[in-house]
């Protein structure tokens, strides 16, 4: 058995156990929380508008933790800015498709509508928290500022003082030292965890984590990710894992998406993926990675070619030249995405 396929096995079991010990969670529905249907995004360059999401469709379940998976560039990013419409403007846009957050379409609430859901039902923790602290404000101000936008009712001391209990709840040490700090007096894993006691500080129904360990040590990655699944497990909250690492993946995560440039190559549950892969990408991204099964010193497999350039799309499948099993009806014609089974697609036309 590989290293992956046996951190799988280890997590799946880990997970049982986590959800046996947390009421909250067993008792929620598995109904959708979070659905995209058919959205593109578009953004202007002098050659030409680009579509970085290309019609993609997702259902998130309540409760779960969901995986994004994809080479960078893919649309990872762009799908979870998306979500809480925060794509820079005016260089972009969402041309078409629904975003549904329970019963209610985001992309057609007004802007004061939408600003109440940001934070307090769908909150984010972002790729780089050195760009995303302010710099020039303590932390502890930055903190506050949550309470002050979403609940202006509550008193300036229990603002304070609730700040400094989710500075603690995230296992910061001192927390009260912690937030007269500046974020360039913090380490990169004591910055990460301000920004997810910032996004946990109103209980969201969904937490948007973009690549929440880049740039962080092996150890702390480790730290980071333990704690947003114990915060999970104990609040109940659903969780979009944005990453590059399949690893991450299979530790972490219920269900899967895996993206290539801009579409979704398939869909499903983490076991099922690593266990049975049907698109040929996913394959090779499994391929790839490193495992004590295999001979020491062999040539670790990769996937050959390069990313299509998003100004230069093929006809046909967008895996094409990459693909071990292309045929001429890939490059004539893009493969529909294909149900195979519950919570299970692939867009090929083999599958």
């Amino acid at each position: 058995m590989s290293n992956l396929k046996l951190k799988l096995s280890i997590n799946a079991e880990k997970r049982r156990q986590e959800k046996k010990l947390s009421q909250t969670t067993s008792e929620k529905s598995k109904a959708s929380i979070l659905r995209l249907e058919n959205l593109v995004v578009a953004f202007d360059t002098e050659q030409g508008p680009i579509h970085a999401v290309d019609d993609i469709s997702f259902i998130m379940n309540q409760g779960s933790i969901l995986g994004i998976v994809g080479e960078s560039g893919c649309g990872k990013s762009v799908t979870a800015l998306s979500i809480l419409r925060l794509l820079p403007k005016p260089v972009s846009r969402i041309v078409s498709g629904k975003i549904w957050f329970k019963d209610k379409n985001i992309l057609e609430l007004p802007i004061e509508q939408m600003q109440r859901i940001r934070g307090k039902k769908i909150a984010m923790i972002f790729q780089e928290p050195m760009t995303a602290l302010n710099p020039v404000h303590a932390v502890g101000r930055q903190l506050v500022e949550v309470y002050q936008l979403h609940f202006p009712q509550m008193a300036p001391s229990d603002m304070k003082n609730r700040s400094v209990q989710m500075l603690a709840r995230v296992g910061i040490a001192d927390p009260v030292q912690v937030m007269k700090k500046y974020p360039h007096q913090l380490s990169g894993g004591m910055r990460q965890r301000v920004m997810i006691a910032m996004a946990l500080a109103c209980e969201p129904d969904i937490l948007i984590a973009d690549e929440p360990t880049t740039a962080l040590d092996v150890t702390v990655q480790a730290q980071i990710l333990d704690l947003i699944k114990a915060l999970q497990v104990k609040t109940g909250m659903s969780v979009i894992l944005i990453t590059h690492d399949l690893g991450v993946i299979a530790e972490n995560c219920d269900q899967a998406v895996v993206m290539y440039a801009g579409q979704i190559a398939e869909t499903a549950t983490v076991t099922d993926l690593f266990e049975n892969p049907l698109h040929p990408y996913t394959k090779g991204l499994l391929t790839s990675i490193p495992s004590r099964a295999k001979n020491p010193k062999t040539i670790l497999p990769t996937i050959k070619g390069s990313v299509p350039s998003l100004l230069n799309m093929p006809t046909g499948c967008r895996f094409a030249d990459r693909c071990p099993q292309v045929e001429e009806i890939c490059r004539q014609s893009s493969p529909l995405e294909r149900s195979t089974g519950t919570k299970r697609t692939a867009s090929c036309h083999f599958v």
